[in-house]
């Protein structure tokens, strides 16, 4: 089986909603997020803040680029969007699946803005930063859920389904 990729934004669930869904269809599971830190031996906020966005962006591209991995669940960092050669190589090896949250949604579940390793360009807000995504999110998805207000297991269950229905469909 092909890849499972969860793309969204932060705190839309890609990590804890990946852990279930790789239980679920008896995948492997990697968090690109944690796959950073092991490679740079620092957090992702450290990283942001002693380096920079730039150089923060081009270490999880190299990090997605060196993925060698089939029937894995791979929950991706909220940034991986805006490297357009990280998204083609996840495109050509798995599902896309981008989890929408409403902006009002992420601000809520944002509770460590500071610490969580967020990258914003300088003087972005958040609504900026949605606003520069989404469209991007929406561009790279082969498919779409509504994550907000809807407990994971109900995510996971319709995650499964829309995979199945994909696969039938070809």
């Amino acid at each position: 089986m092909q890849n499972i990729v969860l793309t969204g934004l932060p705190g839309a669930g890609k990590s804890t909603l990946g852990v279930i869904l790789a239980k679920a269809l008896g995948m492997h599971f990697i968090d690109t997020d944690i796959i950073i830190q092991d490679y740079t031996g620092q957090l992702l906020q450290e990283i942001i803040d002693t380096q920079g966005v730039e150089p923060f962006l081009k270490i999880e591209e190299d990090c997605i680029l060196s993925l060698t991995c089939s029937n894995t669940v791979i929950a991706t960092g909220g940034s991986v969007i805006l490297r357009k050669k990280a998204m083609e190589y996840l495109s050509s090896h798995g599902t896309i699946i981008y989890l929408a949250i409403a902006f009002d949604e992420m601000v809520k579940r944002l509770q460590n803005i500071t610490t969580r390793g967020i990258i914003l360009e300088q003087g972005q807000s958040l609504r900026g930063m949605y606003e520069q995504r989404i469209p991007l999110y929406e561009k790279y998805a082969d498919i779409q859920i509504n994550c907000s207000g809807v407990p994971f297991e109900s995510v996971v269950k319709t995650i499964i389904l829309k995979i199945r229905q994909q696969k039938n469909s070809y």
